[in-house]
């Protein structure tokens, strides 16, 4: 095989791996009914991403996918309702505030725009840091925020260039999202937030 065929059969094989992994995500979302088979599933999505991102791209996608998903899906599902209610009560806030028109309560409205920042930060950074740490439940939540914080830049990069990437992607070719939209942006995600692990695995956090 030449290299140029080869190189086309490598790209050909990755754009299988992340459609076949987002179908799976899309797929077992809805067999959670949607409300509890996001999390589980989001999970064991960055599970399959992160045995990509260290070195292991053979792995057997889906019995790992279906262990990710089945034993994960209670804890889980625990802490996705507590960040569903963070998000709500922040989401709430801003839009009684929105309706108010002195300045104090414009003032405080910033600072829970400022909150609503850190809470999709907190999210961005909770599945990568799930997937590779074995943590107290309660820290699954606190060392996505510490590592967001002490990482500015690859924050606002992370963050910035996943929601460039999905805006694009939904004005010029909405369908791809359904093939490409969650798997990709866990590749970033889990990409980016690894680069962090190193110094927090010899904390032994």
């Amino acid at each position: 095989m030449t290299s140029i065929a080869q190189g086309y059969y490598t790209i050909a094989v990755w754009i299988t791996r992340f459609a076949y992994v987002n179908i799976l995500w899309v797929a077992f979302t809805i067999l959670g009914l949607g409300i509890f088979g996001f999390m589980p599933a989001t999970v064991a999505m960055f599970a399959i991403v992160r045995k990509w991102n260290i070195g292991d791209p053979d792995i057997a996608i889906f019995p790992l996918f279906w262990k990710t998903y089945r034993q994960e899906f209670l804890k889980t599902n625990g802490l996705g309702l507590l960040l569903a209610a963070i998000g709500y009560l922040l989401t709430i806030e801003f839009q009684i505030l929105g309706t108010q028109t002195s300045l104090i309560y414009q003032m405080v409205q910033f600072s829970v725009v400022v909150m609503l920042i850190l809470f999709v930060m907190v999210v961005a950074y909770f599945f990568p840091i799930y997937v590779h740490f074995n943590l107290k439940t309660m820290d699954y939540i606190k060392w996505p925020f510490i590592i967001g914080i002490i990482h500015p830049i690859l924050t606002v990069v992370l963050l910035v260039g996943v929601g460039l990437l999905l805006s694009i992607t939904f004005y010029l070719l909405p369908a791809l999202l359904f093939l490409f939209g969650g798997s990709v942006s866990a590749y970033i995600l889990m990409w980016g937030v690894s680069k962090t692990f190193a110094k927090y695995e010899a904390r032994n956090i």
